[in-house]
């Protein structure tokens, strides 16, 4: 399958690129490229041995493209995701979905009128630990659900040049928490769907040119479990990213976010372990952390190479990625107003 890249502001989308580039037996191949900057385009098209195309509506015309990968920044995933649309193309989307609920509305009308394939490309929905705590709770294992924390955290504070770079600008990207807790976010509506209210606090405490930089919002789900997500963007190491406590047992996760598995530990450190009431030990998942966060980016590529050939669904929808996009707004209404919203 040949596809095109629309935007590469974002930097994950390389790395996808290298598997799909380094992984024939994937089928997928990327040939061509639009940017919006043509420096930016010229850059990748030469390293990349792409073609480049500065116009956006040749390059959905160009009928050998079955699908594209947008990696712009965020302000413009509506008018790409609709432009591809109405083109036909199988898309695949970087989060967040957008900057407001009037794109993100316009997004899902256009996937859902056009019937294309679209999945937003959230690796925690397919890291195996992720997986398996999903299922322990959706089997029942840990009885009910009481307690949920998240930690979800960055070291962007200490990045080259992150503080000049387009996550930080308002009219592009709408600060730190939307653009990366809502990993985090996200991660708790997929485990324990749509909660019924949020009460957040969210601040820039270290440099004003990175917005957002630490945060902490605590969701009721339906069923009223207590969920944390916790967010640091001013991180340099961590350990342990998930707790979830139940009637019955409960579960942790640790090196589940970059400055975690980032960091050296020690080599038998377990990752995803779990104990039930009457029991008087852990039960190791088995299951291994990566070495380093760009391992779990790259995990993302067989599966969205898998959605793009039919052979799985979408890792989320568009209407999901919406769901998400309001509970990150909503965390941010609560912030500013300094009380629980109902949802």
């Amino acid at each position: 399958m040949k596809i095109a890249i629309l935007g590469i502001a974002h930097g994950h989308v390389g790395m996808y690129c290298d598997v799909w580039r380094d992984r024939p037996e994937l089928g997928i191949e990327v040939v061509s490229v639009w940017d919006h900057d043509p420096a930016r385009l010229a850059e990748v098209a030469g390293k990349r041995s792409l073609r480049a195309f500065s116009d956006l509506a040749e390059i959905l015309s160009q009928p050998e493209i079955e699908a594209v990968v947008i990696g712009a920044e965020t302000s413009m995933h509506a008018d790409l995701t609709i432009a591809a649309a109405r083109a036909g193309k199988k898309i695949v989307l970087q989060k967040p979905l957008a900057l407001t609920m009037e794109q993100a509305d316009a997004m899902v009308i256009a996937v859902e009128e056009t019937g294309v394939s679209f999945t937003l490309a959230w690796q925690m929905r397919v890291d195996p630990q992720n997986l398996r705590m999903k299922q322990l709770i959706e089997e029942g294992v840990l009885g009910r659900i009481l307690m949920v924390r998240r930690r979800h955290g960055l070291s962007t504070h200490i990045w080259d040049g992150f503080d000049s770079s387009w996550h930080v600008k308002p009219e592009l990207n709408r600060g730190m928490w939307a653009d990366d807790a809502a990993h985090a976010v996200d991660f708790i509506y997929w485990i324990l769907g749509w909660p019924r209210s949020v009460y957040a606090e969210i601040d820039t405490l270290v440099n004003p040119k990175v917005p957002d930089d630490n945060g902490i919002a605590i969701f009721r789900s339906a069923e009223g479990a207590f969920v944390e997500v916790a967010s640091s963007f001013t991180l340099i190491a961590g350990e342990n990213t998930t707790e979830i406590v139940g009637e019955k047992g409960c579960v942790i996760q640790n090196f589940g976010d970059a400055p975690s598995c980032n960091f050296p530990r020690s080599k038998d450190a377990v990752g995803l372990k779990w104990t039930l009431r009457d029991g008087k030990e852990w039960t190791d998942s088995g299951i291994p952390s990566p070495l380093n966060h760009g391992e779990r980016i790259k995990a993302l590529a067989e599966p969205l190479a898998e959605f793009l050939h039919g052979r799985r669904p979408p890792i989320a929808t568009a209407a999901e990625g919406r769901d998400v996009l309001r509970l990150i707004l909503a965390s941010h209404e609560s912030s500013t107003a300094g009380k629980r919203i109902n949802l």
